[in-house]
């Protein structure tokens, strides 16, 4: 009978012992004021004292048309931003990733390197170089554009409503076009030479092989830049802040939920900074990143399972 039972599993101290300094850094820098902001957004300054409101000032933020106008606005606009990246970027860091992985390509060190160079650049770098180029005074654009016969279409995108927040996602999208073309090239170099070799057997080359061998290999990957696109627009504040301004003009048409965060919390110019209502603002953005990446674990990720070896 005591043959029966099993040796208990000595437990492994090491393990703890190297995960330990990076849980304590990840608490002290990620979980403590994620739940500082939670707690202050259930509370409100009344009379130079912190008093608990519950709700309401998530009501304040929906209800109150000074509050509920500009919220709504930096989520249109949060949203436009993200399908920008999505529709954009990704599919684009898809091709690229695609032709550099082919062994045919000459100087494909260089092309990636230089079309990874611009997301190791400082966001007040590329703003205000994007201000000048784009500048209908001083910039190059309108000289670049001339010389193709193009001037005609040139107008300050930067300055009108309509083309400003496509402009800026664009320029973000030309910065960070290297990450997913890096991640996507990586998974096509974890494809197994076998299954390349027996696709290249039955007669599948070339762009077939790619859209009937490859990217049903590479879709996890895809998943994961996905989710990491999303969470990553959903936190932008740089570019536009640089860009633009606090104020995300023009007429905050460019306001997303970081510089709208940005202005609740901290206050710009007559405005006067209310960290409740900004700890609000940044419990609803926390709120949103979490049911989309609980969107894609598990409704999609499972599904992509069976694509993986």
């Amino acid at each position: 009978m005591a043959a029966d039972i099993s040796p208990k599993r000595p437990f492994r101290w090491h393990i703890a012992i190297f995960l330990a300094p990076a849980v304590l850094v990840y608490t002290a820098i990620m979980i403590l004021p994620l739940a500082g902001t939670l707690q202050l957004s259930l509370f409100r300054n009344i009379e130079q004292h912190q008093v608990f409101v519950g709700l309401d000032n998530f009501r304040t933020l929906f209800g109150d048309p000074n509050w509920s106008v500009n919220f709504w606005n930096a989520l249109r606009n949060n949203v436009w931003f993200f399908i920008i990246h999505m529709l954009v970027q990704n599919p684009i860091g898809v091709m690229l990733a695609a032709l550099l992985s082919s062994p045919r390509l000459r100087f494909a060190a260089f092309y990636r390197t230089a079309i990874f160079v611009p997301t190791i650049l400082s966001f007040v770098i590329v703003g205000f170089a994007w201000k000048l180029i784009l500048s209908p005074l001083w910039g190059v654009a309108p000289h670049m554009m001339d010389l193709i016969g193009l001037k005609s279409l040139f107008t300050p995108w930067l300055g009108k409503e309509q083309y400003a927040l496509t402009a800026l996602s664009l320029i973000s999208v030309w910065q960070f076009v290297g990450i997913p073309m890096m991640l996507i090239y990586a998974a096509l170099l974890s494809i197994p030479e076998e299954v390349i070799e027996a696709a290249e057997c039955d007669g599948i080359t070339g762009m077939s092989q790619f859209w009937k061998i490859k990217l049903p290999l590479i879709l996890p990957s895809i998943g994961i830049i996905s989710i990491l696109t999303f969470v990553g627009n959903f936190n932008a504040f740089d570019l536009i802040y640089t860009a633009q301004g606090a104020l995300a003009g023009p007429n905050y048409s460019t306001d997303i939920l970081g510089t709208f965060l940005y202005r609740a919390f901290f206050g710009f110019q007559l405005q006067v900074g209310d960290p409740n209502m900004g700890a609000a603002i940044a419990t609803m953005m926390f709120l949103i990143i979490l049911g989309g990446v609980c969107v894609y674990l598990f409704l999609v990720q499972t599904r992509l399972r069976r694509y993986q070896f």
